[in-house]
């Protein structure tokens, strides 16, 4: 099974996502997104595997948050503010061939593995 995580390495919750994906068997391809951000392309197909819209993938708790949504940007601009500014996605991300979550909290996880 091909497991992909994006993730931030001192997230509690990410690490905790980690270890139960380890912990199952399976050595996921982590993406630090902070130092690798995801492409729009990438941010799109993660939305649409996961059946949500990019603002949904934001962190509402972010600051920069209620500045980008007052924009009241379309798919398009989302997906590129989300790219310019990965500290808004929300995390960790878990994506597994054709689904993906965000597994916040990390009992989501079972819902994808």
């Amino acid at each position: 099974m091909n497991i992909t995580l994006w993730y931030k390495p001192t997230c509690g919750t990410c690490q905790k996502v980690r270890a139960a994906i380890e912990a199952k068997g399976h050595k996921p391809t982590l993406v630090e997104y902070l130092k690798t951000p995801p492409s729009p392309a990438d941010i799109d197909a993660v939305c649409r595997k996961a059946g949500i819209q990019p603002q949904e993938l934001a962190r509402r708790k972010e600051p920069l948050y209620e500045e980008i949504a007052r924009k009241n940007l379309d798919r398009a601009g989302w997906l590129k503010a989300l790219h310019e500014n990965p500290v808004l996605i929300e995390r960790p991300v878990v994506i597994v061939g054709d689904q993906a979550i965000v597994a916040r909290p990390p009992e989501r996880l079972a819902e994808i593995l």
